[in-house]
């Protein structure tokens, strides 16, 4: 049998061979770490509770007239769908109403999006009334509608809420509203009695609507001395053919007992002369 011989090593191949041990080591420590982070991320990202998670849409359906001119309340409800929210404050819906024909626009859209509609009034309106809508995954536990304080002559608003409570077992409180269109003394006022209301739950909060008012406003800075806005960029809302303003928000408080995950403007430029607002929240445990 023929014998293997080997030549052993001379010292440059030995140092190369070193030298590159060392390497090989450095892009497996570096490999590993990187794996490590990842496993670090995914794991931060398992932290979140579904139970403790809410997707809160605010939405100024325009009576449920598009901006094709058409009452088309599939096109209302398709956005809504698609966002697969939890809880959905809705502005400027009719019930039994002339030009909408007499129909109930929020049982309407509750019966297309498989969601429990509820209906607040804030005025009688073309033979029927006029106000604010909440649409609902799941049953509510209580609610009340508040007439909000307006100058005479000027259109009456409403605050509508709910008590609510989350799969951890949680009680929230969530409110939906429309603030004056016209001026701003009257917002100022529907914001102050908006704060009072929220305060006396002693409840997590979340206010959802159309505001009609700018961030840097003086409404805004009633509310935001208590509650923080979910998009703190301010993406504008407003035209939705042509976004130029930031009036429809989702506020929440206490601060420190939420954690936004995600917020966005839904644009669509025909369901609504208004862009839909969606937040994905997550309640904090007390001991966070």
């Amino acid at each position: 049998m023929k014998r293997c011989s080997f030549s052993p090593l001379s010292k440059i191949e030995f140092t190369q061979s070193q030298t590159l041990f060392k390497m090989n080591r450095s892009v497996v420590v570096i490999i590993l770490m990187l794996l490590w982070t990842n496993t670090q991320s995914a794991t931060g990202q398992e932290l979140v509770d579904s139970s403790r998670v809410l997707r809160v849409l605010s939405f100024n359906i325009y009576h449920g007239e598009t901006m094709n001119g058409d009452f088309d309340l599939e096109q209302i409800a398709q956005v809504i769908r698609e966002a697969n929210p939890d809880l959905v404050a809705l502005q400027e819906v009719d019930l039994y109403t002339g030009r909408n024909g007499g129909r109930d626009l929020a049982s309407e859209l509750g019966l297309r999006t498989r969601l429990i509609p509820l209906f607040g009034r804030s005025m009688r309106f073309d033979g029927g009334e006029y106000g604010e809508a909440i649409l609902s995954k799941s049953s509510i536990l209580s609610s009340r509608n508040h007439a909000l304080p307006s100058t005479e002559g000027n259109e009456p608003r409403s605050a509508l809420e709910v008590s609510y409570i989350m799969d951890s077992g949680n009680t929230i409180v969530f409110m939906g509203t429309h603030f004056d269109h016209r001026g701003e003394e009257d917002r100022v006022r529907q914001a102050n009695r908006v704060k009072e209301i929220l305060g006396e739950s002693g409840l997590p909060v979340l206010l959802a609507g159309d505001l009609n008012a700018r961030p840097e406003s003086s409404a805004m800075e009633i509310l935001f001395a208590d509650l923080k806005p979910s998009d703190p960029d301010f993406e504008f809302t407003s035209p939705s053919r042509s976004p130029r303003a930031k009036i429809d928000y989702i506020l929440y408080g206490p601060p420190e007992h939420w954690r936004v995950l995600e917020s966005r403007v839904i644009h669509n430029s025909v369901a609504s002369d208004h862009c839909a607002f969606l937040s994905v929240l997550e309640l904090l445990p007390a001991d966070h």
